[in-house]
């Protein structure tokens, strides 16, 4: 059906007129009933008379609740009876709730009671919806009734919510089996839940004003659902609306800034220990191609290169300008920078937001806004472009060159990534310090990075979003062809924020993050070294076609661990079908155990690896493979490396292109044997069982949001 748009805002107007900012029950009743939202019939009565005969008439028992502007918890005030079931109850049962109500708040005003049709029993669930500051309008589904708020049982979504997504909800939580009948219950009407929440979505996308929307609890049945309760609140004013690019607005400006034919460096120097001297030293010695203009008004010369007073000296296009003066100086250079038409600003300084100087950080915003710059940071490290040998850091130059894009909103977790990254021999495109974010931030790396051919994968650490529909957007384009990796801090509960519903409240923590970074096909991380060791390994394997993985050890112990690694990664271990039994057990010996895990023993030479891996590589059943090493003299580590690779190797010369995993228990020697297999696109990982099914429950998040398995 079409909803009745113009009831709702007749309601919504009529309260604002009155300076509420909470409907009453049968406000929310009208609401409900212009969007097909199905309520129990009822009725307001202003007197024990009037309960009685609504009663009467729409059938006992019935359900009383107080109706006030000035009372929105209701229970609380002693203001809800259920199960009246004569009159004489009900006329008593109305005379208790004003009396409690007037105990509650003796300056409440009571508009009357509401007399309420009582509802069969039925699943008791919470649909809701609320204004999250990241992400805009959510709606909720979970277990409802008044438990919601101990068992929490909830999923989120980004409204509005389609009706697949609305289904998609149901099977989200913890409790899924309940709605789909257990102990002889009845199962409940998936489509009626779902066509409730689609609806609710609906309306607080079309009424932006509508802050909270709370129904419940809802009582579902295999027949439909209704709300028994439905509470509305008003936002108090529209929030400021953030400023909104196309991605070929974004694409134009980030392109310059990622592959610059000139950069201006304000604040070069040739005094060393300065950042002007080290931004100036490491575009040079980075190798940057392009021209680098120093702007100084103290010197002519910097670091062998011609230094100018102003900006508006340089003579041609600037493609960036990196800033390294003190944050105070930054607005007055941010202007001519602007004059210039320099599309993009590199704010490294600190002294903005940060410190509390959001009065500074504001002006610069405001001049970059005018002016058409594009601005990374304040407060960061710089970033690096390794296509383009661009070092435009006070760091020092990065050259081992891949698909990796990396970023960090805090300069301390960009130096853990630079240390990792050097480490490990990371190969890496970019690395890029986001800082206070007042202006470029995440979406904008997703709309360069996703379409950047010289990036794979790309990881972020974040600790907020400015934007979470933007990132959102770019999101679900971009990681359906490359692995997102975030690793969002500040994963405990935001605090008690003040929450007026129960949606309100269940929406104040975490697991709003949670479900719509999944809902976006990202891949969340949920520690530092997660997030790197994800974007080290993810780019080296193929991805799985499909959800059959299978455990080849040489230690019964390492596969009962790596196993229950796999259940703790959402990985399926394949159940081994008799002909491939028996083709296993041709190549182990008879005090092996076949099944999975296959364990060859410890005590086998190379020959049983090699032809138990052959066997798993040719099965097109077989979709992933976990190896657990055990370090031995017959199989030495760099023995068992090197077969693996080659094995490997050989496999996808032929076109077979599995991911396979690697655990190696042993002495030091197997830290080589991990580092070969890696350099070999198998990620390996000595002393640890977890990691490697870590790394492939990773790739397999992605791919099956990717839409990639087939089997």
């Amino acid at each position: 059906m079409t909803p009745d748009r113009e009831t709702v805002r007749a309601v919504i107007d009529a309260a604002r007129a009155e300076g509420r900012t909470a409907l009453t029950a049968p406000e929310g009743k009208r609401i409900c009933d212009a969007y097909a939202i199905a309520t129990p019939a009822e009725a307001l009565a202003a007197s024990p008379g009037e309960a009685v005969a609504y009663a009467e008439e729409m059938g006992l028992p019935v359900v009383l609740k107080i109706v006030s502007p000035d009372i929105l918890h209701k229970t609380e005030a002693g203001g809800v009876l259920v199960g009246l079931g004569s009159p004489d109850e009900v006329r008593d049962g109305y005379e208790r709730i004003v009396a409690s109500a007037v105990a509650y708040d003796p300056d409440a005003r009571i508009t009357g009671i509401q007399v309420q049709q009582m509802l069969p029993p039925g699943q008791e669930v919470i649909i809701g919806a609320t204004s999250d500051p990241t992400f805009g309008k959510i709606i909720a589904f979970g277990l409802g009734g008044v438990l919601v708020e101990v068992l929490k049982d909830v999923t989120f979504r980004l409204a509005p919510a389609s009706h697949d997504e609305a289904l998609a909800m149901l099977d989200d939580i913890a409790a899924a089996e309940v709605l789909r009948g257990v102990r002889g219950a009845e199962p409940v009407g998936r489509d009626a839940l779902a066509d409730t929440i689609q609806r609710v979505s609906e309306l607080v996308t079309d009424f932006p004003e509508l802050s909270e929307v709370d129904l419940n609890p809802v009582f579902a049945t295999r027949h439909g659902a209704t709300a028994a309760d439905v509470r509305i609140l008003l936002a108090d004013g529209a929030p400021p609306e953030a400023p909104q690019y196309t991605s070929e607005e974004i694409l134009t400006v980030m392109d310059r800034l990622m592959k610059p034919r000139a950069i201006a460096v304000i604040g070069a120097s040739n005094e060393q220990g300065k950042i002007g001297n080290s931004v100036m030293r490491n575009l040079i010695d980075g190798g940057y191609a392009g021209e680098i203009h120093p702007i100084n008004p103290k010197a002519d010369e910097i670091c062998g290169h011609k230094a100018y007073r102003s900006i508006m000296d340089v003579p041609g296009e600037v493609d960036v300008a990196v800033f390294t003066i003190p944050a105070r100086f930054v607005p007055a250079a941010l202007e001519e920078v602007g004059e210039k038409g320099v599309p993009a600003a590199v704010l490294i300084p600190s002294g903005f937001a940060e410190t509390g100087n959001d009065e500074l950080q504001d002006q610069v915003v405001e001049i970059a806004r005018r002016r058409g710059v594009r601005l990374l940071g304040p407060n960061i490290y710089g970033y690096y472009y390794t296509p383009q040998d661009l070092c435009a850091t006070f760091c020092t130059p990065y050259d081992v060159k891949g698909g990796v894009a990396l970023s960090s909103q805090s300069g301390g977790i960009g130096m853990a990534i630079l240390g990792f990254s050097r480490t490990t021999k990371m190969g890496v495109s970019a690395i890029v310090g986001l800082g206070n974010k007042c202006d470029l931030d995440e979406d904008d790396l997703l709309t360069f990075f996703g379409q950047d051919d010289n990036t794979q994968c790309i990881a972020m650490h974040l600790e907020d979003l400015k934007d979470g529909r933007a990132f959102v957007r770019a999101a679900r384009e971009v990681s359906r062809h490359k692995p997102i990796i975030v690793l969002k801090a500040g994963r405990t509960a935001l605090g008690a924020r003040a929450a007026s519903s129960h949606t309100g409240a269940l929406a104040g923590d975490d697991k709003v993050y949670d479900d719509i970074l999944r809902q976006s096909g990202v891949i969340r991380a949920p520690g530092l070294n997660e997030m790197l060791e994800y974007a080290r390994a993810l780019p080296a394997m193929p991805a799985p076609k499909g959800e059959n993985v299978v455990i080849i050890t040489g230690a019964g112990g390492s596969g009962v661990l790596l196993s229950d690694a796999c259940v703790d990664n959402g990985l399926s271990l394949m159940e081994i079908p008799d002909d491939l039994d028996v083709a296993f057990r041709r190549f182990i010996p008879p005090f092996g155990a076949a099944g999975n895990p296959i364990d060859i023993t410890g005590g086998e030479p190379p020959s049983t690896y090699e032809a138990t891996i052959r066997l798993w590589l040719a099965d097109p059943r077989i979709h992933a493979l976990i190896l657990g090493y055990w370090h031995t003299i017959v199989t030495p580590p760099m023995v068992f490396a090197t077969l693996v690779a080659r094995v490997v190797e050989e496999a996808r010369e032929l076109g077979i292109n599995k991911p396979v995993v690697a655990s190696l228990a042993g002495d030091t020697e197997v830290e080589r044997a991990s580092e070969y297999l890696f350099g070999h696109g198998i990620p390996a990982y000595p002393y640890t069982t977890e990691k490697p099914v870590a790394v492939l429950g990773a790739k397999y998040r992605w791919a099956r949001a990717a839409g990639l398995l087939s089997g």
